[in-house]
């Protein structure tokens, strides 16, 4: 399985069926990490950990604290896709990473970035 983000009319295929987003939270300036698993039936989050509290960033009920992280295992279900709002005012951009390595998305303004399990027809880019 393969997960496909798109940005700016490109399509970036990695092939891999696992990832985690990390960002700091423009406002609130606290770490926030997901961790996503590609299914066929969307994307699932399989964990969040964030680094303390805020307007709209409080732990889940479950939250457990562990190495400084509030985490949890959250309810959400599969999601189509993920929209990354790139506005290139926060300072930062979301950083993807896979077994692969990381890679910085969404610096710079743009057009909202798109993440979601890419379909067999389009896994061969």
């Amino acid at each position: 399985m393969s997960v496909c983000i798109l940005s700016a009319g490109k399509v970036l295929t990695l092939a891999v069926s696992a990832f985690s987003l990390s960002w700091t939270h423009s406002v609130e300036k606290i770490d926030w990490q997901e961790d996503w698993q590609s299914t066929p039936a969307g994307l699932v989050m399989t964990m969040a950990r964030v680094k303390g509290s805020g307007a709209g960033m409080e732990p889940g009920d479950d939250a457990v604290l562990k190495d400084g992280w509030w985490q949890w295992t959250p309810t959400l279900g599969p999601q189509p896709e993920l929209r990354l709002a790139a506005s290139g005012a926060t300072g930062s951009g979301w950083t993807l990473c896979t077994v692969n390595g990381c890679q910085v998305l969404g610096e710079a303004a743009s057009e909202p970035l798109v993440i979601k399990r890419c379909e067999a027809e389009s896994a061969s880019e």
